[in-house]
């Protein structure tokens, strides 16, 4: 999700859409709050890591 995330952040930039800019930060930021997550052990969604 990170990944992705920062892939439509950076189409967002280069190609001056808005929207595309506006999810990959939405999905970056996701992304990070669940990695930071799973690493520091909590359960999330049911699962005992996010990957």
């Amino acid at each position: 999700m990170i990944i992705l995330g920062l892939v439509l952040l950076i189409l967002g930039l280069v190609l001056g859409i808005g929207i595309l800019t506006t999810i990959g930060v939405v999905l970056l930021l996701i992304g990070a709050v669940l990695w930071l997550l799973g690493t520091a052990g909590r359960p999330i969604g049911g699962r005992a890591h996010y990957w």
